[in-house]
């Protein structure tokens, strides 16, 4: 496997618990899950190599993305094979378990992490991150309650969220529940967690790992003066999703305003747009790690992504992001608090 010469710097880092030490640019692997384009296991499996190589050692992936799970296990049994037992120790993988809602028995919760556990090739789970759509049924706190049983007995290391709302965060952290992190989408399109999200975790040390954070690439020169694209010029997953997030934050017109000062704050520091955009983000309170879509051998982003921890963004920078951020629509009005746009 093909080393690469790029190290990053220290401040890519975060003690993120006390045994897990992790890089806070994550690969996400939500573009493995199909709708970003066909991707070829053993292209995929080098391009992993290619990544912690670089410094990009932590994964974000969950149960339901196609074949994340499966690569990590083979992507495991492979730097075994050439690296040895000890280069596991410089990878981290955090999964997520989205059940459909219902009754949650000890035996559903332990059978579910159980295929995790196979799949990924592991004896614990690094990060279990728990997703559930219906606040309306209270079972999600049985199944965090056996995830709670499953870590005392050393199958899972830590307990944490994906789109959870403040409220029901809080409700989690009330019943004894010790969470870590959660994840949900922050940007400088969409700043929702700062209204209510981000004072809570503050208050109980918990991180979260943001997502959407490049609105799924849309935040770049690439869409710098251009016409507003169609349906049919958004030909992944994540452009349509994002897509939609911009109009409803105020439309492709304020979009192209945020992009020209952003493509002025990158020519300052002498960076890319989706640089400003991920820098600004891994600053903001109680932020632990963006993640950052990785189409494994499709396309690769890797020594831009690097240049993130060279540059510090000053108050002037801030302060022109922040006068265009207030001409948009308020999302957490339209959308409500984190997460709220998978519950509606």
């Amino acid at each position: 496997m093909q080393k690469t010469d790029m190290i990053l710097p220290t401040n890519s880092r975060l003690q993120f618990t006390s045994d897990l030490n992790i890089c806070r640019i994550l690969n996400g692997m939500w573009q493995v899950s199909g709708g970003h384009g066909r991707i070829n296991p053993q292209t995929a499996i080098q391009a992993m190599f290619t990544y912690v190589d670089a410094g990009f050692t932590t994964w974000d992936l969950a149960d339901h993305y196609g074949p994340a799970e499966d690569l990590i296990g083979e992507f495991r049994r492979q730097l075994i094979a050439s690296r040895g037992e000890a280069a596991l120790a410089n990878i981290q993988a955090f999964t997520k378990w989205v059940p459909r809602p219902g009754k949650m028995t000890r035996k559903i919760v332990e059978d579910n992490i159980n295929i995790s556990l196979r799949r990924m090739d592991v004896s614990a789970l690094d990060l279990m991150q728990f997703h559930w759509w219906e606040y309306g049924d209270n079972n999600y706190l049985d199944a965090l309650k056996y995830m709670g049983e499953l870590q005392t007995e050393g199958k899972i290391k830590h307990l944490a969220l994906t789109n959870f709302d403040t409220e029901h965060l809080q409700i989690i952290t009330a019943a004894g529940i010790k969470i870590v992190s959660n994840q949900v989408q922050y940007s400088l399109v969409d700043r929702r967690p700062q209204v209510n999200m981000v004072k809570f975790c503050q208050e109980h040390d918990i991180k979260l790992f943001t997502y959407g954070s490049v609105c799924g690439g849309l935040l770049s020169e690439k869409y710098l003066g251009q016409p507003e694209p169609r349906g049919f010029d958004l030909n992944t997953t994540s452009l349509k999703k994002y897509k939609n997030v911009i109009d409803a934050w105020g439309g492709w017109g304020l979009f192209q305003q945020l992009l020209a000062t952003l493509k002025q704050i990158a020519d300052k520091h002498q960076v890319s747009i989706a640089n400003v955009a991920v820098n600004y983000i891994l600053h903001q309170p109680a932020v632990g790690g963006v993640i950052v879509g990785a189409r494994l051998g499709i396309a690769e982003h890797l020594e831009d992504n690097a240049r993130v921890f060279g540059f510090s963004l000053d108050a002037e920078d801030v302060e022109k992001m922040d006068a265009v951020s207030q001409q948009s629509w308020d999302l957490y009005q339209l959308i409500g608090d984190c997460g709220d746009e998978y519950r509606r």
